[in-house]
């Protein structure tokens, strides 16, 4: 089923619908009765996992961390329709992503640990680029990636994540017109989560986002984003053309961020809070949930089990986190010169590790 939808579609593609009826079945869209409980597992995980990271940064483990509480059916449901060879570049509240590729999380938080740039994790094995803090740069190395890709001639494609705040930056368009141009086979998917900071959807763009994609010539699809099912189907139509053909697509998933955008930020002072109840009862772990149990699929026990594991992960995780211990000055000095160092950065490199450092003028 071809999901692309005219500039004067109004609401959000969805497949499972309010009262749990589904306008796709699942076996049409490939999923077996096991992928749907892993994709319930998934979010379950990455839920547990979230608050356990917010919470270790309020015990001073980690320097930041930005919460997705939310968002889970839009980060696992796009990630879980990729193939394993497709490139993933996240923004920086991507861990349910991370989560659906495999990567350790104790190595993914060293970045908000602030002991690593990005993590420590091997990107290129994982396909899962690093942590990328400036709003929208990664767009463009999505798009670079892509680029390379076309040209050595692999069916592979790269999906790029940001969020609403991203579209007002010069790089996300910049990337979407050379997407376009150059028929880089890339999935942009914007996670509208209503908020950028403190800056409301209504002050960032009078068009909706997905709209934005007519302008350069590619699909544009605005799915719901609480809808894991829906999420899977666009992303993984939206790869296949991108792997078939080199086009892009504007997948903008409307979501909602439950918490701040940051453990710096206070949303009390900005978020409605009857726009936070109103989002709350579209929880999209307690959705999905629904949708299996009424199908057979979930009992109780199931979930129980879910929640019980990641329990266990969790402990792990904060073990971790709390015994990772700085990285080697070092690496500091490592993988940037093929060969050897400038002299002044060798002799920067032997004072930082206690030798010789001749003149320090």
């Amino acid at each position: 089923m071809n999901t692309t939808r005219s500039p004067s579609a109004e609401t959000p593609y969805r497949v499972i619908g309010e009262a749990g009826q589904a306008s796709v079945e699942p076996s049409d869209l490939g999923l077996k009765d096991e992928d749907l409980r892993e994709l319930l597992r998934l979010m379950i995980v990455t839920r547990r996992a979230d608050l356990e990271c917010t919470a270790l940064q309020r015990q001073g483990e980690l320097a930041v961390y930005p919460p997705l509480m939310g968002q889970e059916a839009a980060q696992i449901g796009s990630a879980f329709a990729l193939q394993r060879e497709d490139y993933i570049f996240p923004s920086y509240r991507e861990l349910g992503a991370a989560v659906v590729r495999g990567v350790d999380l104790v190595q993914y938080l060293h970045f908000y640990r602030a002991t690593w740039h990005g993590g420590t994790y091997d990107p290129n094995e994982l396909r899962f680029g690093m942590v990328s803090v400036p709003v929208g740069s990664q767009a463009l190395h999505a798009v670079g990636y892509a680029m390379g890709v076309r040209m050595d001639g692999k069916p592979e494609c790269a999906l790029v994540y940001f969020g609403d705040g991203a579209t007002s930056e010069g790089d996300v368009h910049e990337a979407f017109n050379f997407a376009a141009v150059f028929r880089a086979p890339v999935v942009f998917f914007c996670q509208n989560n209503q908020w950028a900071i403190s800056v409301p959807l209504s002050r960032q763009t009078v068009a909706p986002i997905f709209r934005k994609a007519d302008a350069y010539g590619f699909p544009g699809v605005q799915v719901d984003g609480n809808d894991v099912l829906a999420v899977y189907q666009v992303t993984k139509e939206a790869a296949e053309r991108a792997r078939g053909d080199g086009r892009p697509t504007l997948i903008e998933a409307v979501t909602y961020r439950l918490g701040p955008h940051s453990t710096a930020d206070d949303a009390g002072r900005y978020q409605p809070p009857e726009e936070v109840d109103r989002w709350k009862a579209l929880d999209p772990i307690e959705r999905f949930g629904r949708f299996l149990e009424a199908r057979g699929l979930a009992d109780q026990a199931f979930v129980g089990e879910c929640h019980d594991q990641a329990k266990r992960d969790m402990a792990a995780l904060r073990q971790g986190v709390i015994g990772s211990e700085p990285r080697p000055v070092e690496e500091l000095f490592q993988w940037v010169f093929q060969g050897e160092l400038p002299a002044h950065l060798e002799r920067q490199r032997r004072e930082a590790l206690g030798g010789p450092g001749g003149d320090h003028g």
